[in-house]
């Protein structure tokens, strides 16, 4: 058994960023523990420094296999990607490092979490980025861990012009930042990656330097099975290694960055939930918080793609596939301005099948859907119980219709084809998954169907319609909206964005979880720091806001140490771009 000031739970964005944050007060013993592997310097996988993600995505290596989640209520439960390795999401995702709007900021202060509107927490996102193509900008950083880079216009393939130009045709300007320029428009897609290679917070925070302190412990392939608990204050907590072996790691704080679904699984296991719930399982509940797992949130998502002619495909070599995206408004009555997103990719897999077809992402900004975990177990081996519910709300499955309808117009005026019949809906669903497992089988099956692809139009398209779009075609799509609906229900997933589950907010408020610091109200020496904090999902993929509501809050916390003159490093505080 050893003690640490702080035991981290989850080696993820927010996990890396408080390991390197807090052992830079070399008095403080930090311990951070990841479930997965870890990915020191010099001996990262190479798939997952890859700048293509799907491959280390699509695999089962680096997430938890036995996490599923429902995206809507009549939907069947689905293996739901959430990293397990060093890094947690961000060495798995897209890469894209995108922030939001100022108003997803504002609006969280507004509405319980005072602290977090825009003006504070800009000074975090610069903190957290050294920004390649606006170094001098007074939005943006130029010293931080997360190198941030974008793919000018300039150097896109053909596939990203014609679709920029059926955005253009569509009225859509051109913004060459859209962590800076904040309106709706087309613009190159930021993403945390330098020298074409993925740059994980692992990679940005864990570097060599911090990896030599002597008061940082950092353990990997160890599972924390449960926190220990002396009433309602946190002790420490219970790991358990891949042969068994169980250790005690006791902690003066226990910090939980497990993500928004084990985050909370971890506190309703120590009996900090809602009574109820916890008595049927047999838990005792030591503290009642009714907001536990609860405001679940993801960016409901559809997917489609397009055949491409030769002239539009990209070389296999040319890793980055993902480099166009723009926010739009989709005109719903009572939704916000720019309330709904659109990217690109010049690929929709690794292989030469993949490579014939480009792919578009649609979701929905800042969702009125809300979803919940919870537990089925006391047994931390286990997997929580995940429902996404991500239709519960008609305004989100307006908007994406009006979504779709755009996007139809969108590839119409691009000039990828003459035949609207060469764009698609798709899925990413288990057949296509198992298919994407990179493998020298599904490297020949796949180089066999790409050749059909290239056959005469008619038999393209029977096969599109068999394999990939289970039979639907836009056009009816788009003539009837009850055929879109129904669509939609059917075919929506989340993006891999859970977040809220332990939200921020005011001690008392009926589904607030933690302080604006992330503590756990009614607990002691137990604090939340991951995307379980976010009050609502901001404009964006997850991962920069989540390292950015790290860095603040690991501000916070060298700074409580340094007032009460127990440090002997002075922080790094973050300061106006």
């Amino acid at each position: 058994m050893e003690r640490f000031d702080y035991v981290i739970v989850g080696g993820g964005s927010a996990g890396c960023v408080l390991a390197h944050r807090l052992s830079a007060v070399s008095s403080v013993r930090v311990a951070l523990i990841e479930a997965g592997v870890d990915t020191p310097p010099g001996a990262e996988p190479a798939e997952i420094l890859d700048s293509y993600p799907m491959p280390v995505f699509c695999g089962d290596t680096y997430i938890w296999p036995d996490l599923k989640a429902r995206a809507t209520r009549q939907a069947a439960p689905r293996v739901y990607e959430q990293g397990r390795v060093m890094g947690g999401g961000s060495s798995i995702n897209v890469q894209s490092a995108n922030r939001g709007l100022p108003r997803d900021y504002d609006d969280w202060a507004a509405n319980g979490a005072p602290g977090w509107a825009w003006r504070d927490v800009l000074p975090y996102f610069c903190k957290l980025e050294c920004d390649e193509n606006f170094p001098q900008s007074a939005l943006h950083g130029s010293e931080g861990p997360i190198a941030i880079r974008r793919i000018m216009p300039e150097d896109w393939p053909p596939f990203c012009h014609a679709f920029a130009d059926g955005l253009r045709a569509n009225g859509f300007p051109t913004l060459q930042d859209q962590n800076g320029e904040f309106g709706d428009g087309l613009f190159p897609g930021a993403f945390s990656n330098r020298h074409d290679k993925r740059v994980s917070a692992a990679a940005g925070y864990l570097d060599a330097p911090t990896r030599k302190r002597s008061n940082l412990s950092i353990y990997a392939q160890l599972r924390v099975e449960r926190i220990v608990m002396d009433g309602a204050a946190a002790q420490g907590v219970i790991a358990v290694a891949e042969n068994g072996e169980r250790l005690r790691f006791d902690a003066g704080e226990v910090v939980l960055c497990a993500g928004a679904l084990q985050s909370p699984a971890l506190l309703m296991r120590a009996g900090i939930g809602e009574q109820g719930a916890l008595a049927s399982l047999g838990i005792e509940c030591v503290v009642n918080l009714l907001g536990v797992g609860r405001n679940l949130q993801d960016h409901p998502s559809l997917t489609f793609c397009h055949f491409l002619e030769r002239g539009f495909r990209m070389p296999l070599a040319r890793r980055r596939a993902s480099m166009t995206a723009a926010r739009f408004t989709s005109g719903v009555v009572d939704c916000e301005a720019s309330d709904l997103y659109l990217s690109s990719a010049t690929r929709a897999a690794w292989h030469a099948l993949g490579n014939r077809l480009g792919l578009f992402f649609l979701w929905c900004n800042r969702p009125y859907s809300r979803g919940h975990v919870q537990l089925v177990s006391p047994d931390p081996a286990v997997a929580p119980h995940v429902e996404l519910n991500l239709l519960d709300d008609e305004r989100d499955l307006a908007r994406l219709a009006a979504g779709v309808r755009m996007l139809a117009k969108v590839v119409a005026a691009s000039g990828l084809s003459q035949d609207q019949r060469d764009f698609f809906p798709a899925t990413f669903s288990p057949r296509v998954k198992a298919l994407s497992r990179v493998g020298k089988s599904n490297a020949m099956l796949t180089s066999l169907a790409s050749l059909l692809l290239d056959t005469p139009a008619p038999i393209r398209r029977v096969l599109i319609e068999r394999f990939f779009s289970r039979g639907q075609q836009m056009a009816a799509l788009l003539v009837d909206e009850h055929i879109l609906h129904d669509f939609i229900r059917a075919n929506v997933f989340g993006v891999w964005h859970a977040s809220g589950t332990c939200r921020m907010g005011e001690a008392g408020e009926r589904s607030a979880v933690t302080d604006t610091e992330g503590r756990v109200h009614g607990a002691q020496r137990l604090r939340v720091v991951d995307a379980s904090l976010m009050p609502r999902l901001p404009s964006a993929n997850t991962n920069i806001p989540t390292i950015m509501i790290a860095e603040k809050i690991a501000d916070a916390m060298v700074m409580k140490r340094c007032q009460r003159g127990e440090r002997d490093t002075v922080p790094t505080a973050a300061s106006p771009c």
